[in-house]
């Protein structure tokens, strides 16, 4: 029973990696499909949308199994509790890849004049946190996920900053409305994917060390 336990726990270990490593190159390639202008590779992340979506059910189903037959304590609950909230963080990153490649979509079939906004800055660093917070799972690794924490009040800056940029375009030129309005919403997705790499690496801090790092919630109550 005990082997067939620590089968079933590398086994979820396993399809979250694999569902991290999808999650990360929909992000990926739906960046790179905006900043480029390619409907094709916009295209293919919608497509293959369905396999983290399928990764997700997959492993849920795991997760109930393992609780409901298994009775784990401790570090084991602990990795199966977290296990289970980055299931749904990383499905929900797969369908902010979807909205950002239909904003590329979008922008591929309605040129406009380019516009002065740092969309690639805040992909490179919403990247940066996303392959941490996964390496961060992948190696039970403390540190690395609160390298993640870091980062995140500068994309929130970021994304200020872009959109107050973006408002005052179509301010002044209304003719680019419908294209700003996608760089702002690629920009709020983009925001969104950074606050579920940080929900990660706080998962993965659970998981390792049984403390629970309370990020956003003190970020919201601090401006409120």
């Amino acid at each position: 029973m005990q082997r067939h336990f620590v089968q079933e726990l590398e086994s979820l270990k396993t399809n979250l990696i694999k569902m991290g490593s999808f999650a990360e190159d929909a992000i990926a390639q739906a960046i790179k499909a905006m900043l480029e202008g390619r409907r094709d590779i916009a295209e293919r992340v919608i497509a293959q949308d369905e396999r983290i979506n399928l990764f997700e059910i997959e492993n849920d189903d795991a997760v109930v199994d393992l609780l409901a037959l298994q009775q784990p304590v401790a570090m084991d609950l602990r990795f199966i509790l977290a296990a289970s909230k980055i299931n749904n963080d990383l499905e929900r990153i797969g369908d902010h890849a979807v909205n950002i490649a239909e904003s590329a979509l979008y922008c591929a079939n309605h040129p406009s004049p380019k516009m002065s906004v740092d969309i690639p800055r805040m992909a490179e660093i919403t990247k940066r946190m996303l392959r941490d917070a996964i390496d961060g799972f992948i190696q039970n690794n403390p540190s690395l996920s609160r390298s993640v924490l870091a980062s995140d009040d500068t994309i929130d800056d970021l994304n200020k900053k872009i959109v107050k940029t973006l408002v005052d375009v179509m301010r002044k030129n209304p003719e680019t409305i419908e294209q700003a309005l996608e760089f702002i919403r690629v920009s709020r997705n983009l925001e969104r994917v950074a606050d579920l790499a940080t929900n990660i690496a706080e998962e993965v801090i659970f998981m390792a060390e049984a403390q629970v790092v309370k990020h956003h919630l003190d970020k919201r109550d601090a401006g409120h």
